[in-house]
């Protein structure tokens, strides 16, 4: 049960968001930016980066989120539960375990990032721009991580809900668009 009254139609932070729009604005922006905007990583890599941190940070709507945004881009859907369980040997570049690496050490903690990580990352062609943002990005679902589960939103548990979520995301990006969650009532 929410700790303030949210949307019962509108689970996890797409109730937060609502309740909100003056604060949501800045943050969808700031989450389209980094996950939708130009980058040299792809939407399903830094969708593996919030889901990472989320999974991290034990947020199981954040992390059921963007585990199925993930997939929606990903040619293997099984990658995303492969990064949740062991970085090392899951089936995704070498640069990007290093940048899920530095990603979970954000998640936790930023003082855990070493600059032997920092190295990895940079050994394995990762540019100062492919830093900056895992890290913005783990700090972002760090932060939505700690909304979503400080104030008790719901957490559906059908995975089919999720499916329709990520698919929400993959069509629409994270700006506001009118009816956006149409898709998610079923």
């Amino acid at each position: 049960m929410p700790y303030i009254p949210l949307n019962e139609n509108l689970p996890g932070i797409t109730g937060l968001l609502d309740y909100r729009l003056d604060t949501a604005l800045p943050i969808r922006q700031l989450t389209q930016i980094l996950l939708r905007g130009e980058s040299t990583l792809t939407e399903g890599e830094r969708e593996l980066i919030a889901t990472v941190v989320s999974h991290g940070n034990e947020c199981q709507f954040c992390t059921a989120a963007h585990t199925a945004a993930a997939n929606a881009y990903l040619p293997d859907p099984s990658v995303a539960e492969q990064v949740k369980t062991d970085i090392a040997t899951a089936a995704v570049s070498e640069k990007m375990k290093a940048l899920l690496t530095i990603a979970k050490a954000v998640g936790r903690n930023g003082r855990l990032v070493t600059p032997e990580m920092v190295q990895t990352a940079r050994n394995q062609g990762a540019t100062d721009r492919e830093l900056h943002d895992t890290v913005l990005i783990a700090a972002l679902f760090s932060f939505y991580n700690r909304y979503v589960d400080g104030l008790a939103t719901v957490t559906p548990d059908d995975p089919a809900f999720y499916d329709r979520l990520g698919g929400i995301l993959q069509k629409k990006g994270y700006l506001p668009s009118e009816d956006r969650y149409a898709g998610l009532v079923q």
